[in-house]
């Protein structure tokens, strides 16, 4: 057996997936959804920059939405791959920082995100008239910029708290990425004040986002239902249900891991949770919120028609 009680300052993560045939199948499985993650997140991201059609309120958040994905991805799969191809799976003190820094930051955003895109779509479809005052390009930018600020500031906070830890037992974190529950298993103090701070967090950027979002989508569908196309009513009720699912994958795991004390934690359910909200979900948000636009796949066809027309 391993000896990951080293006097170094460095971690060592025991990783995902298990040393066996099913491992390595899992491994493929995460894989193909980390690059489809990665290539739908960056088409929205260029697709949104390059079509001027699409420079409204809406399609901005969403390549918020895309390039947030595109960096959470990218925080934590990249280092569980290759621990897992090398077998180095340590990771220095700093580093472990700055990932956990990246990973709140990234999640505290699309949290605040989700919730400006739900409100985007209420004041759209039950104050039209309001829209282009409520939802103005000035109103967009400081949605996204304190989106990015608030979720800067909250994970500044939590890993200056996780960096003056005291961490006097085995450095092996029972995890695939510098999660700051699964730290606080290492730590040699008692961090329940710490806990309660990270309950607020949990309430603040999660709880309460998502019941805006909930009642946004919960008055969107009272709105419709009072229209009188029976198509555009099952169209709205698809579209509905479709985001609010996706918010549920989300949400739900993301809550539930950080809501719970850490006596209660356990290593191999937060691993699994953690899948949900950290890999499965940026592969699906472009499929589901975009992709499936008729105005995304119309300008995907004249952004592919400029670069693919004969030059005169």
């Amino acid at each position: 057996m391993e000896n990951y009680t080293q006097p170094s300052t460095d971690f060592i993560f025991l990783g995902l997936f298990p040393p066996s045939r099913a491992g390595l199948v899992l491994f493929t499985l995460i894989i193909t959804i980390f690059l489809m993650a990665l290539a739908g997140n960056l088409c929205m991201v260029l697709l949104i920059l390059l079509d001027s059609h699409l420079h409204t309120p809406m399609y901005l958040l969403l390549s918020q939405l895309s390039l947030v994905d595109l960096n959470y991805v990218s925080t934590t799969v990249p280092k569980m791959v290759a621990g897992f191809l090398t077998g180095n799976k340590s990771i220095s003190f700093i580093g472990c920082g700055l990932q956990s820094f990246f990973f709140l930051t990234l999640g505290g955003a699309e949290t605040l995100i989700l919730m400006s895109m739900a409100y985007d779509r209420y004041v759209a479809i039950c104050s039209p008239l309001h829209y282009p005052i409520r939802m103005s390009r000035g109103v967009c930018v400081l949605m996204i910029l304190g989106s990015w600020a608030i979720g800067a500031a909250n994970s500044c906070a939590h890993t200056v708290y996780a960096l003056h830890i005291p961490y006097c037992r085995s450095r092996a974190i029972d995890h695939f990425f510098c999660d700051v529950p699964a730290m606080l298993t290492l730590a040699c103090m008692d961090t329940r004040v710490y806990e309660y701070t990270v309950f607020l967090s949990t309430v603040i950027f999660l709880l309460l986002p998502f019941i805006v979002i909930v009642f946004s989508y919960g008055k969107i569908l009272f709105t419709v239902y009072h229209m009188r196309s029976q198509e555009g009513r099952k169209k709205a009720y698809t579209t509905c249900s479709t985001h609010l699912t996706v918010v549920t994958f989300y949400y739900a795991p993301f809550a539930y891991t950080y809501l719970r004390p850490k006596s209660l934690h356990s290593p191999t359910e937060d691993k699994v949770l953690a899948v949900f909200y950290t890999i499965l979900t940026p592969m699906l948000n472009p499929v589901i919120y975009s992709l499936r636009n008729k105005e995304v796949t119309g300008a995907l066809g004249r952004v592919r028609g400029i670069f693919c027309s004969p030059k005169m």
